[in-house]
């Protein structure tokens, strides 16, 4: 008897184990703007894989691209109420909760992707971020600089854009965020916020003639078929963060934290290596079908933001400490 009540536990406990995994298994909401073939689109189902591995499956993802849940502030909103648990993106998207984030894109403050990785390694910046999880319940996985968009950033238009008198009057799209609508309605264009799944039906109505972006996403985007002249900016450098809902991160086992910690690493490693092969690749392909390609002369882009950026510490209008952070972290 005893025997057989020794036998029947054993058996019970692999069941027992199963049903538990069961229980702490969850499917995490992911949402971003870019197509699911696009660079982005395979980073973050690269991610969302190795995430399941590397968590033992107690986190499996499902993946919402090309705005399917909406512009980013309905995400982040949805993000704060717990229905999306990440949102892959730049947190400069974040600054309607920390408004000091809008900085962290500031165009022609930095001197190259080194300066602006080392400034966001800053104490100045951690404070930001802190803020940000105890005010909106937002939690930051990994490094926010550490998954390239770009490599660098050019301007698509309908006419060439080679210095900065070739800007003046032109209708540039621009996404929402207060710091790139003011710095390129300073720099001299029309700026018209719309979304990036918005943008070819855009420049092809005329509804915009210009567009912004990372060198990687022009050609999946086929915004050269309706806008053929391309210009390199290097604007400013771009990470791509993945921003998760606090109480859902913090909720998660110590194994599971660790097992997304790893595959944020790697799908930064991942965005570099296709960011690279893309940058030595795109830009011959493009000019095959009819596209153009420029170094854009941006002296006078960065002189007039330096006057603009000094104006804007005078007046009280920066954030404290931000340019002398600039300024430390320079190489």
């Amino acid at each position: 008897m005893h025997h057989r009540r020794f036998l029947s536990l054993l058996l019970a406990v692999p069941l027992l184990l199963l049903a538990n995994a069961d229980a702490v298994a969850e499917t995490w909401r992911l949402a971003h703007q870019m197509p699911p073939d696009s660079p982005e689109g395979r980073v973050w189902q690269a991610f969302a894989d190795r995430a399941a591995e590397y968590t033992g499956g107690e986190v499996e993802t499902r993946i919402f691209p090309s705005s399917q849940l909406g512009k980013p502030q309905a995400v982040i909103e949805q993000l704060q109420a717990g229905t999306v648990q990440v949102f892959a993106e730049g947190i400069g998207f974040l600054e309607a909760q920390v408004p000091e984030l809008r900085w962290v894109a500031a165009p022609f403050l930095f001197d190259d992707r080194a300066h602006w990785r080392r400034f966001m390694a800053s104490e100045l910046v951690a404070g930001w971020l802190a803020e940000v999880k105890a005010k909106a319940g937002i939690a930051l996985i990994g490094d926010p600089s550490a998954i390239q968009r770009g490599p660098y950033r050019v301007i698509v238009s309908k006419t060439p854009i080679l210095k900065i008198e070739d800007l003046q009057g032109v209708k540039l799209r621009m996404y929402s965020t207060k710091i790139a609508v003011e710095t390129w309605n300073h720099l001299g264009a029309e700026v018209i916020v719309m979304g990036w799944s918005d943008v070819y039906e855009g420049l092809r109505r005329g509804v915009v003639s210009a567009v912004t972006g990372p060198i990687s996403l022009i050609e999946s985007m086929r915004f050269y078929e309706v806008a053929q002249h391309i210009g390199r900016t290097d604007e400013f450098p771009q990470g791509l963060a993945l921003m998760a809902n606090a109480k859902a991160w913090d909720g998660l086992s110590e194994h599971a934290r660790k097992g997304l910690l790893r595959a944020q690493t790697e799908a930064a490693e991942l965005a570099e290596r296709i960011n690279g092969e893309i940058a030595s690749t795109t830009i011959e392909s493009m000019k095959g079908k009819g596209a153009s390609f420029a170094k854009v002369d941006t002296s006078g882009f960065v002189a007039r933001m330096q006057e603009y950026y000094r104006s804007l510490d005078a007046k009280g209008e920066l954030p404290a400490g931000l340019l002398a952070a600039v300024a430390a972290t320079r190489g």
